[in-house]
């Protein structure tokens, strides 16, 4: 069968993650993709690391589309992107706020080219607000959000998380407003602005830490990986690694507390409950470390699953890749690349019955559609876009 979104036809204006990884999912699912980059490519294209000199970064973040060039400094380039937007059903962009309507394209004239237009834009504090202007990488977004506050050990510095959190929930955001908007569509006949925010996205993720500090005046502090509500709860080492187990709750406790060895551990007064556990946080938790030290990961895996507990090894990147599980799930696909040979990506997370998403297309090169797109979507000839390219356009 055809991908859930078969028949729409996205314009990706977007660079670096946020944007570009919610053009990839929506191409995952089966719109197609139009990824739009200034003639050479984008920045992103140099980063490192690097698979026989080109950037793995946009690799991950750009297959499923086709690539043309355009210089949207030149006002013919402009005029090139109405009316690819005519012909497509979703714009999205990642500029700062304001950069779309300086280049003559604010969604006002986009709905007058396309009424049925959605334009999704992902920036760092939205489109509104005394801080719409500034510019802003993943880092500031979780400093910003309050995220990075909460991050990090009880006597050390706030940390940024270690990988791109901001941009990957602003995408899966970006999606979500891009698929309401399309929806909507279906009994309006009309499109919409998607008005995305990073900070937004990540403030969203905070839990209840807002709300009590607006209803309770709680202040919430750094915990490390010390679980807030109940204990133990915590990164524990193994004399191998490190395991993550999760026991805190009245039933849990005492499974623990028999897996360990020690049963006598459930009527000590100091932990009889999660009330008084959470009172007495670091002696529970130097009883479980001393425990869980003497053992290796997979001793612990078989007491811990034998006990019913929830847990899971702290595993590297080389141990998740290379896992039964993630094979099992197809979260790393081997892809055929024309220039590259096979390349290995990460997965689809979301797995459809009946329209399953697929790879249908490697990472492109930048412009290497140039002339498919040009001609299939807008008509042009090959003297028309020839003209583009020697006047730079393309």
């Amino acid at each position: 069968m055809s991908g859930a979104l078969s028949g729409i036809r996205v314009l990706d204006l977007s660079r670096f993650i946020a944007g570009p990884l919610c053009c990839q999912i929506l191409g995952d699912m089966g719109a197609e993709v139009i990824k739009v980059e200034r003639p050479g490519g984008e920045d992103a294209r140099r980063f490192t690391p690097l698979y026989q000199g080109h950037s793995i970064y946009t690799m991950i973040y750009n297959r499923n589309k086709h690539g043309i060039t355009l210089d949207t400094r030149k006002p013919e380039a402009i005029t090139v992107l109405e009316k690819l937007a005519a012909e497509c059903d979703v714009v999205v962009e990642n500029y700062r706020p304001g950069t779309m309507a300086a280049m003559g394209l604010p969604y006002e004239r986009l709905r007058e080219i396309n009424p049925r237009i959605v334009l999704t834009s992902i920036s760092g504090f939205g489109q509104t607000g005394p801080n719409t202007g500034r510019a802003l990488f993943d880092a500031i977004a979780q400093a910003a959000s309050g995220l990075m506050s909460v991050t990090g050990e009880p006597d050390g510095a706030p940390m940024m998380a270690g990988t791109f959190v901001a941009d990957y929930i602003s995408a899966f955001h970006g999606v979500m407003g891009t698929l309401l908007a399309l929806q909507g569509r279906e009994r309006t006949g009309r499109g919409q602005h998607v008005d995305i925010s990073c900070v937004d996205a990540l403030f969203a993720c905070m839990g209840t830490h807002p709300s009590a500090y607006a209803m309770l005046g709680k202040v919430p502090e750094r915990t490390g990986s010390c679980d807030q509500i109940t204990v133990p709860a915590n990164v524990y080492p193994a004399s191998d690694g490190h395991v993550y187990l999760h026991a805190g709750t009245d039933p849990m406790f005492p499974r623990l507390a028999t897996a360990m060895g020690q049963p006598e551990l459930t009527t000590d007064e100091r932990f009889s409950d999660s009330t008084r556990r959470l009172r007495h946080v670091r002696e529970i938790d130097e009883i479980v470390r001393t425990w869980t030290s003497k053992h290796t990961r997979a001793e612990l895996a078989e007491r811990l699953t034998a006990a019913g507990i929830p847990f899971s090894e702290v595993a590297t990147v080389p141990e998740v890749v290379d896992s039964p599980q993630v094979a099992a799930r197809n979260m790393m696909l081997d892809v055929t690349h024309p220039e590259f040979g096979t390349v290995r990506l990460p997965g689809i997370p979301i797995k459809l019955s009946d329209t399953p998403g697929e790879v249908r297309k490697p990472p492109p090169a930048a412009g290497e559609d140039n002339d498919e797109v040009y001609r299939r979507v807008l008509g042009l000839s090959t003297e028309d876009i020839e003209k583009m390219r020697a006047g730079g356009v393309i």
